[in-house]
């Protein structure tokens, strides 16, 4: 379910008022930030003494949970995502503001951001799961899954990203934060660096085998047992072939391929 876009001048004055008075310095100018598909703002506020990124979604959207976990598992994430700076809900709107990081989202084609890639989702294995209300993978998936004793294989105490899109990796100089935590879940360690490989699939560069290598390079990998993961493949499948239905668009018809693609490989 993608959303609708709202601009800064778009937002009721009360609204832009209580956001002002959080920041240091005086607004200078919004500049709306295009890309995501989870907020209905996404915005660069510049002051005179910065910069900051809030995104944030009315509190009537059915997702507006997804801004309070946000909130939630920031704290948690030091080095691997930007820092939270505040969550404000006024006025009918949710709205959560980062430390604004000045970089690209990664190419999934280049060795040097997959390297970096490889290091953050290192990091992230080694980050214990905080003590928060999370969705749990053997739920997540179950639906997908024939043998209803597997899905519990996917449980974990890992916290896993889940959505490891391009453009939710942002890349200043030399190493990555991830960004987007709406579908933060607990789970089994190795299933970020297992998700990823259907990524890198769908960015065109990879074969299913060649991007499995690149995963493997996450310890966290070495902790899924291939049959399992196998499983996990077909389910992933499933999920797509679902999301994309009769008529996908060509973003959602790629990451099907790319899945049906990962599956295949793993049933031979």
């Amino acid at each position: 379910m993608t959303t609708t876009r709202a601009s800064w001048a778009d937002l009721d004055g009360s609204v832009r008022l209580a956001v002002a008075a959080r920041l240091e310095g005086p607004i200078l100018a919004a500049e709306p930030v295009p890309t995501g598909f989870n907020s209905e703002i996404a915005v660069r506020l510049v002051t005179t003494e910065g910069s900051v990124f809030v995104k944030g979604l009315r509190l009537g959207h059915p997702r507006v949970w997804t801004q309070r976990r946000e909130a939630e598992v920031n704290a948690f994430l030091p080095g691997i995502a930007p820092k939270m700076l505040w969550h404000l809900e006024v006025d009918g709107w949710s709205l959560v503001a980062f430390e604004h990081v000045e970089g690209r989202h990664a190419d999934y084609g280049a060795a040097e951001d997959l390297e970096l890639m490889v290091d953050v989702l290192s990091r992230l294995g080694r980050t214990p799961c905080p003590p928060i209300e999370l969705r749990r993978a053997e739920q997540q998936w179950a639906l997908y899954v024939d043998d209803p004793t597997v899905p519990a294989r996917f449980a974990g105490d890992a916290l896993v990203h889940t959505d490891l899109n391009n453009e939710n990796v942002l890349i200043p100089q030399d190493r990555a934060f991830l960004v987007d935590w709406a579908w933060a879940t607990r789970g089994a360690p190795w299933i970020d660096p297992a998700l990823w490989v259907i990524w890198l699939i769908a960015a065109g560069d990879h074969s299913p085998a060649a991007a499995e290598a690149w995963a493997a390079g996450v310890p966290a990998w070495e902790t899924g047992d291939p049959r399992v993961m196998d499983v996990f493949a077909q389910a992933q499948a499933r999920m797509w072939a679902d999301i994309a239905g009769a008529d996908p668009d060509p973003w959602t018809a790629g990451l099907n391929q790319a899945a049906q693609r990962w599956a295949s490989f793993r049933r031979r």
